[in-house]
């Protein structure tokens, strides 16, 4: 009895990520049920198609996964970008009541049509750049309702729209005004209230938390992961981002999938994270956009053996970056990461981040069938060009579209 594939992409080069980073030139992959089915050399092919591309030498590479972003928001904080230019900083920013809280404002008065409507378009142009899962966190509601909207959003954005979306509830984001001076009763409501409520409508898959001095306090943060544990849903953080508040061994202690930001990450942090295998998302959009002067300590998570991801941190104040391409080259030209380690950031490691390993990341046999094509001499050229988007087609679930992505109703 023949064997059918649904598809078989042959004539390519693949970039395989296994082990975090693999090749295979002369290539050639089949899908079945959404699924990778076959990889191999061309000339091995020994199954018909339903659907035969030839790929004319072109290069197959896993999907790009985004660990980290805030894309589904309302409003812009184009003039806070400016005060910043006129010599303010991102906390005097926050604590004049513009920050984190402007977008609140903003998000909360939308409806879900129009947070929809507001996120679409940032969503495409992840995708037209071979982006095939993301994260989005909520963090701009900070009421019950006001969260589950975003969330429920970023639901439908899946639903709507060729991706993967994993939930991340970033109720301790920061505080709103109408708990002011009672930081920890604020808590009490996330851990109370509002995440066993959402969890309950499954709308949480990871649990977030802003540890720093203008968000919460270790001890605060640690009641967040608490009740997250107490669900059965994995944390991450952010952590050491303007200070070293010792985030990073704090998400470690409790197994995190990451810990994000890091700038200011001390080695005993990054020595939690190696032990605990938490992966360590790098933002160098953030790091741009605030014009921050302190790095990443790439070097000594490399030499720990520390999986390092890449992710836009897409959002409205401080990374309104929607080009994972540029995130990738941004984490070579300002952190020394090679491209086959930016690389390696936006699939495997980013996966790994999400806890989804298992199921995207890599290009082998089981594994989802979601992958992008590049008209591109070597994978390196992902992360060399400012600005070229050579995405020539995308695999999501098996099925193949075009990177230009329309936009949901």
């Amino acid at each position: 009895m023949t064997v059918l594939w649904d598809a078989l992409y042959t004539n390519v080069n693949l970039a395989t990520m296994v082990g975090g980073y693999g090749e295979q030139r002369d290539g050639a992959l089949a899908v079945s049920g959404g699924r990778i089915a076959w990889i191999g050399l061309h000339t091995e092919a020994s199954h018909k198609a339903r659907t035969v591309h030839d790929c004319q030498g072109q290069w197959l590479t896993p999907g790009l996964v985004d660990c980290h972003t805030h894309i589904v928001h309302a409003g812009n904080r184009s003039d806070e970008f400016e005060a910043r230019l006129n010599g303010a900083t991102y906390e005097d920013i926050a604590n004049g009541g513009g920050g984190i809280m402007s977008t609140v404002r903003a998000t909360r008065a939308a409806t879900p049509d129009e947070l929809l409507r507001q996120s679409a378009p940032r969503v495409a142009s992840l995708l037209a750049e071979g982006v095939t899962t993301l994260e989005i966190k909520s963090g701009y509601g900070l009421t019950l309702a006001a969260e589950a909207k975003m969330l429920r959003v970023a639901r439908r954005l899946a639903q709507t729209m060729p991706v993967g979306v994993a939930t991340t509830f970033l109720g301790a984001h920061a505080l709103p005004p109408e708990y002011a001076g009672r930081a920890d009763d604020y808590v009490d409501a996330v851990c109370a209230e509002m995440l066993p409520a959402l969890a309950a409508e499954g709308l949480v898959d990871a649990v977030d938390a802003f540890c720093e001095r203008i968000g919460f306090s270790n001890a605060q943060t640690e009641r967040v992961f608490a009740a997250a544990q107490a669900l059965g849903l994995p944390v991450k953080l952010h952590a050491e981002q303007l200070s070293d508040q010792r985030g990073a061994e704090l998400v470690a202690r409790f197994k995190g999938l990451s810990a994000d930001h890091l700038e200011h990450l001390t080695q005993d942090g990054i020595d939690a994270m190696a032990g605990a295998g938490t992966v360590a998302v790098l933002l160098p959009g953030a790091y741009y956009f605030l014009r921050e002067t302190v790095a990443p300590p790439v070097a000594a998570l490399r030499a720990a053996g520390v999986p390092m991801a890449v992710a836009t941190d897409c959002n409205p104040g401080t990374s309104p970056m929607t080009s994972i391409l540029l995130a990738m080259n941004m984490a070579c030209t300002l952190w020394r990461l090679t491209p086959r380690e930016a690389l390696a950031g936006c699939t495997v490691n980013a996966a790994r981040a999400l806890g989804l390993d298992g199921q995207i990341g890599t290009l082998e046999v089981g594994k989802r069938a979601d992958f992008a094509l590049w008209d591109i001499a070597r994978p390196a050229d992902l992360s060399y060009a400012i600005g070229l988007n050579p995405c020539r087609g995308v695999v999501n679930a098996g099925v193949l579209r075009h990177p230009v992505v329309s936009l949901p109703d």
